[in-house]
């Protein structure tokens, strides 16, 4: 009786209860690297490539910690990207709302894992083999049922709290925390056109996830971190596997590159506006917020009651002017148009800003036309009258790939 009281106190191993927390920390860490570095940045968007037996390693224990099929990760996180924050997102905040995406996440991603269409048409180059076919998809649940007995058998009858951490963990922080959390609240380095966010600069919880704006900017990059005191823990483990020939780097956010005067638009500078046009849709928008702020001291200065009263509305809409369209409500959009209306200089920027984006929106122009529409809005830029948008050309002119 009493080996067997003691078997349940400690299990095999009979670890102290910080011992217990400092295995528990490794293990979702392992599980969290797993997701970032294998199924995100290696599966999803093939910023690197992974030795055979680290893949496997990764596969194996996701199997045994989630019990998630990496098709079906790959293929939901590519349409998020495909369909972000508008209809057919299969976990936006601005779709379902926080609350749902924070505390339902893992709910949501079995609902689109149920969905066959997605998993044909984003579920393409992720393994095939046997095992796969046989084992990690055929028996998905099987892994966590392993994980639980061996919890049990290490750390005795503490062995299912550990366990119940491990399958908490990734619905916790992957599901709610980065695709909530990442949608919602934090800063942004790059007005992407969805309402991504940087949670926190220093990513080592999340393995680097914690830089989700980074990635909505550069989503191919095997690199996460963009700013000097930003830190990717994630990345830091893809260097280190590339020294022993265990990881290569395909792809990582191109830096930025400006000539040092240019007076013609080319060919070189339409690819550099498009490789860098969320680095540049940061900057319009810090225009934006300057040129707004500087139209209320304006309206306030007048004094006349009508003036006043642009100015109150435009203070209420002015965040509204550089967030991206689909993640305003109705009666938002509402105001901003409003006070658009009622201030041309504002509405003449909102235009151009708008005018910009085509240019690397367009899905069916050819590069002659687009680097003809670049020339003539930098053109039309800088005979606007508005000094910070004629400067804003200018500097346009000078971006390169």
């Amino acid at each position: 009786m009493d080996s067997i009281l003691n078997f349940l106190a400690g299990g095999l191993l009979q670890l102290s209860w910080w011992q217990l927390i400092l295995v528990t920390l490794v293990l979702t860490h392992i599980t969290i690297v797993a997701v970032t570095i294998f199924l995100h940045r290696s599966q999803t968007h093939r910023g690197l490539d992974l030795h055979p037996v680290v893949s496997h390693f990764f596969r194996l224990w996701l199997w045994l910690t989630t019990g998630m099929v990496t098709k079906e990760w790959v293929a939901i996180h590519r349409k998020h990207h495909a369909k972000c924050e508008k209809e057919g997102d299969p976990h936006s905040p601005i779709v379902y709302g926080i609350e749902k995406v924070m505390w339902k996440g893992a709910e949501l991603y079995r609902e689109e894992s149920a969905n066959e269409e997605t998993l044909k048409r984003y579920g393409h180059g992720t393994p095939d083999d046997w095992l796969e076919r046989n084992v990690y998809t055929r028996h998905s649940g099987l892994g966590i049922i392993l994980t639980l007995v061996v919890d049990v058998l290490l750390f005795g009858a503490a062995g299912l709290t550990v366990w119940a951490i491990q399958m908490a963990w990734i619905p916790f922080w992957a599901a709610g925390v980065v695709n909530g959390l990442g949608h919602y609240i934090g800063y942004r380095n790059f007005s992407s056109p969805d309402s991504s966010t940087n949670l926190f600069p220093i990513g080592i919880i999340i393995g680097g996830e914690e830089l989700h704006n980074n990635h909505h900017a550069y989503g191919t990059s095997a690199k996460f971190s963009s700013k000097w005191y930003e830190f990717d823990i994630g990345w830091l483990y893809i260097k280190l596997m590339g020294y022993v020939g265990l990881a290569k780097v395909r792809k990582v956010a191109p830096k930025l590159k400006l000539e040092h005067n240019s007076g013609q638009v080319t060919e070189k500078t339409l690819q550099g506006v498009i490789t860098h046009r969320y680095e540049i849709m940061t900057r319009y928008a810090d225009l934006l917020k300057q040129a707004a702020q500087a139209e209320i001291d304006r309206l306030k200065s007048v004094k006349d009651s009508f003036s006043i009263q642009q100015a109150a509305l435009l203070k209420t809409v002015a965040d509204r002017i550089t967030q991206a369209e689909q993640s305003l409500k109705p009666t938002e959009k509402e105001e901003l148009e409003q006070a658009l209306s009622q201030n041309k200089v504002l509405a003449t920027l909102v235009n151009m800003r708008d005018e910009l984006t085509r240019v690397w929106a367009s899905s069916t122009a050819s590069s002659e036309q687009l680097l003809q529409d670049l020339q003539a809005w930098c053109q039309q830029a800088q005979q606007s009258g508005i000094q910070g948008l004629e400067q804003f050309a200018l500097r346009l002119r000078r971006y390169a790939a």
